[in-house]
C-alpha cells in the first residue's frame, strides 16, 4: 500500500516531468511498472499567469489551488505537491484551508543541498521566485547562503522560460546563455545552483552545468515518491 499523490499543476511541461520521475524512479522500489497512485488537476497557465502579472495576488492564486486541493481529496489523495516553484509564494494563504497537507519544494531542495553538504547557493527561475521569499525563507531556516542572478539576467532567464520552455521549447542559444549565468554564480562562490523553475531541468542538467544543480522538480518528485512509500 502506498499513499496516493496529488499533483497541483501549474505549467504543462513541469507537470509532466514530475509526474514522469515519480512513476520512472517508483519501479526499482516497487516492482516492474508499478508506482503508487497519482492524480493530476490543473488550471491552464493563463488562469496563474492573470493573477501574476503585472503585479501578484497570492491571495486569489491562493484560491485556484486549494480548489485544485479540493479537486483532488475528492479524487481519494492523500497529500499533495506543485512542481512549480514560483506559486509556492501562495502556500501560506493554502495551508490553513488546504484539505490536505502539502510537501514544500523550497524545504526538499533545502534538505537535499544540507545532505550534500552545499553551504552557497544560486537560485535561478522565473523573476517573481527569484525575488520573492519561497527560498529565502526556508534556506536560512537551514543556515545556507544564497546568490542570486543580476536583475538583467532575471529578466532573460524569465523570457526564456514563458516564451520558450513552457513551450516545450529548448534553444541552444539559452543554454549557452544559461551556463554563463551559471559561471556567473559559480564566481561569486556558490558550489551549487537551484533549478527552481519546474521547466528549467529541460534546458540544463549535471552534464552542462558549470555547478552542480539541484533539480527542485525531480528533487519534489522524489520527496513524494518516499512520502507516499513510508
Amino acid at each position: 500500500m502506498s499513499r496516493h499523490i496529488g499533483i497541483v499543476e501549474c505549467s504543462s511541461e513541469g507537470a509532466a516531468l514530475c509526474y514522469r520521475t515519480i512513476c520512472l524512479e517508483a519501479e526499482p522500489l516497487m516492482g516492474m511498472h508499478a508506482h503508487p497512485q497519482i492524480t493530476l488537476h490543473n488550471f491552464c497557465l493563463a488562469d496563474y499567469m492573470k493573477l501574476i502579472q503585472p503585479r501578484a495576488d497570492w491571495k486569489q492564486l491562493a484560491e485556484l489551488m486549494l480548489r485544485s486541493a479540493d479537486a483532488l481529496q475528492r479524487a481519494g489523495a492523500d497529500f499533495v505537491i506543485t512542481p512549480d516553484n514560483t506559486i509556492h509564494q501562495a502556500l501560506p494563504h493554502v495551508l490553513p484551508r488546504s484539505p490536505l497537507p502539502w510537501l514544500h519544494i523550497a524545504e526538499e531542495v533545502g534538505r537535499e543541498a544540507r545532505r550534500q553538504r552545499y553551504t552557497t547557493l544560486g537560485i535561478t527561475g522565473t523573476k517573481y521566485l527569484v525575488n520573492g521569499p519561497v527560498y529565502p525563507e526556508k534556506l536560512k531556516q537551514m543556515e545556507i547562503e544564497y546568490v542570486l542572478p543580476s536583475r538583467e539576467q532575471q529578466e532573460n532567464i524569465n523570457n526564456i522560460i514563458f516564451n520558450e520552455l513552457v513551450r516545450g521549447e529548448q534553444r541552444l542559444e539559452s543554454l549557452f546563455y544559461f551556463q554563463q549565468v551559471i559561471e556567473r554564480l559559480k564566481s561569486s562562490g556558490c558550489d551549487a545552483v537551484v533549478l527552481g523553475c519546474t521547466e528549467l531541468p529541460l534546458l540544463v542538467g549535471n552534464e552542462e552545468s558549470p555547478l552542480p544543480v539541484l533539480d527542485s522538480t525531480r528533487i519534489l518528485a522524489r520527496a513524494a515518491l518516499k512520502y507516499a512509500l513510508d
